[in-house]
């Protein structure tokens, strides 16, 4: 399903930014016994009922053309919202300086969540925690998300 996920990525990347907004993520998931696409959007100022509602007709055509989906599905334009999960290279670029949530897989001192300024991404992640700089390897983490307030 990721692969689904990037290719409409890929496709509808330049139509989203015609609308005047930028693409945070696409995601393809199974709920039950349906299928969602979920196209994020974002822009500084936030996003509107409107923009989702533009987007996801700008969308609708240049998806359907392409038919990169088998089967039913259905198309979801949204905001990434206030906690917004940090996954592509830029999301980490969005959120250097800020502050951030970490999941890890496997406990590191008897913790799985470390909470701290984003200070650099290369993959890996370093976190400023209490003035202490502590390093994150890729492939340790399950989740990164920052938290922000409109």
């Amino acid at each position: 399903m990721a692969s689904i996920a990037e290719k409409v990525y890929g496709l509808v990347k330049p139509t989203v930014e015609s609308c005047g907004v930028s693409l945070w993520d696409v995601r393809f998931v199974k709920e039950g016994a349906s299928h969602y696409l979920r196209i994020f959007i974002d822009k500084p100022e936030g996003i509107s009922i409107n923009d989702c509602t533009d987007v996801s007709h700008a969308v609708d055509p240049v998806i359907d053309e392409a038919d990169p989906i088998d089967g039913s599905y259905y198309l979801e334009v949204c905001s990434p919202g206030t906690d917004r999960e940090l996954v592509r290279p830029h999301h980490f670029e969005y959120g250097i300086g800020k502050e951030v949530t970490v999941k890890l897989f496997k406990a590191l001192d008897g913790k799985k969540e470390f909470t701290g300024t984003l200070k650099a991404y290369d993959g890996g992640i370093t976190l400023d925690i209490d003035g202490v700089a502590t390093n994150f390897e890729k492939g340790s983490f399950s989740k990164v998300y920052i938290s922000e307030v409109f």
